[in-house]
């Protein structure tokens, strides 16, 4: 049999909990939405350039988190082309077209940023 007792609160937990809750700022967000948006523009295959300049980013907030979210308003026919980019797609006569890896490459180096920013607020805290 296991058992553990433990005496006490968790208070210091809980005001060190609320402290690092607003670590991220949303300033912080926006500025990482607009590199963001620029990083994906510029890593977008460009033929006309219409994908590559649909790019923007939304933040949404609630009472226990956080997102950021990069969009694409680019879509044809119902279809988002920076997708279809991305992952590839069929053609009407039967037919492939390869998709490029860009999104991932571009956006990894902003997501490590972020990471690395928040750990910084959350240890000086």
């Amino acid at each position: 049999m296991i058992s553990f007792r433990q005496k006490g609160d968790f208070s210091k937990l809980t005001g060190y909990l609320e402290k690092v809750k607003d670590a991220v700022k949303l300033g912080d967000l926006n500025r990482f939405g607009r590199e963001g948006v620029k990083a994906l523009s510029s890593a977008t295959p460009k033929d006309t350039g219409l994908t590559a300049d649909s790019w923007y980013y939304e933040i949404e907030r609630t009472n226990n988190s956080v997102t950021i979210s990069f969009k694409n308003s680019n879509i044809h026919n119902g279809v988002p082309i920076a997708i279809i980019l991305q992952y590839g797609h069929g053609t009407r006569n039967g037919g492939y077209v390869e998709g490029i890896d860009y999104i991932n490459p571009a956006i990894k180096p902003l997501f490590e940023k972020i990471a690395n920013d928040a750990w910084e607020e959350v240890t000086k805290v």
